[in-house]
């Protein structure tokens, strides 16, 4: 199988030479997506001979992931493997995330650092991950342990079915669902990581932030029903409560609580455009289903 490299950077010349070295000794296709760095990152990598392409700006984590799969579609491998610049995964473990594609038993693979061994990972980053892992499994249906790895391996149909729009850290997540719906093979392998000595992370609550908007968004678009519909039933039950409370109040003081009546009647009416919203959305999105599948 031809196996392509690809590496999202952004200021990793610190990083970025040693680890092509490295990958250059076993693959023959790198790709480097530079994301606007503004140190010598993409200086390096391309005189190392691998292919390289610079956004004009910062673009975020998303945009680099589908500037590689863009790349990828136009060098066909059979496998790409997304690796960081960062240092922190080991080449060697590279072989054993193809495994499970070589020996057609997934479709995309997931290097876990839960399953392995990590060094150094803060408590907070672990809870964040966990968290955020959670609701990428209540999405999917899957009982994967670390839905933010960046360390995967995705067989040419993952790349040539799965179009990815998210520009942030949600992209991690955004495959993944995407991949579900597509009955796609998901597994895990346990991976050795390092967090000792690298610097260079997004900020917790920006990424975390991302990923959960992300989340959120891809719930509102593939299940509206749940999202809204939900939503909306809560909020009619807690208008006609509070409309209840309203009416009984009346008929024994003769009062009208208008702070009362006015969460009766907003509840009552956001729940009933919410439940509408759903049904509509509902209809709309296996509309686009039905056309799709013809």
């Amino acid at each position: 199988m031809k196996v392509i490299i690809g590496i999202p950077a952004f200021n990793e010349e610190r990083n970025i030479g040693s680890i092509i070295a490295k990958l250059k000794q076993k693959y023959a296709q790198i790709i480097v997506c530079d994301d606007g760095s503004s140190d010598m990152t993409s200086v390096i990598a391309s005189l190392m001979g691998v292919h390289v392409v610079k956004h004009d700006k910062n673009m975020g984590y998303g945009s680099a992931i589908k500037t590689i799969f863009n790349e990828s579609k136009k060098i066909e491998g059979d496998v790409l493997v997304t690796f960081d610049a960062d240092g922190q995964h080991q080449i060697s473990e590279i072989d054993s995330m193809l495994k499970p594609i070589y020996d057609n038993k997934a479709d995309i693979v997931i290097g876990s650092r839960f399953l392995g061994t990590t060094k150094g990972l803060p408590t907070y980053r672990k809870i964040g991950i966990k968290t955020i892992t959670g609701l990428t499994n209540v999405m999917t249906g899957s009982k994967i342990t670390d839905s933010q790895s960046g360390f995967r391996a995705y067989k040419k149909n993952v790349i040539d079915q799965i179009f990815p729009t998210e520009s942030g850290m949600g992209i991690s997540t955004e495959i993944l669902i995407k991949a579900s719906k597509k009955n796609m093979r998901i597994t895990e392998i346990p991976i050795t990581i390092s967090y000792e000595n690298n610097t260079h992370s997004q900020e917790p609550i920006s990424h975390g932030t991302s990923v959960v908007m992300s989340t959120v968004k891809h719930v509102a678009i593939e299940r509206p029903l749940l999202y809204y519909g939900v939503t909306g039933l809560c909020f009619l039950i807690l208008g006609l409560i509070f409309g209840a409370w309203t009416m009984q109040i009346y008929s024994e003081e003769r009062v009208v609580m208008t702070n009362i009546a006015l969460i009766g009647i907003g509840g009552v009416i956001l729940g009933t455009i919410l439940l509408i919203t759903a049904t509509i959305l509902y209809s709309i999105v296996n509309v686009v289903r039905e056309n799709r599948q013809n």
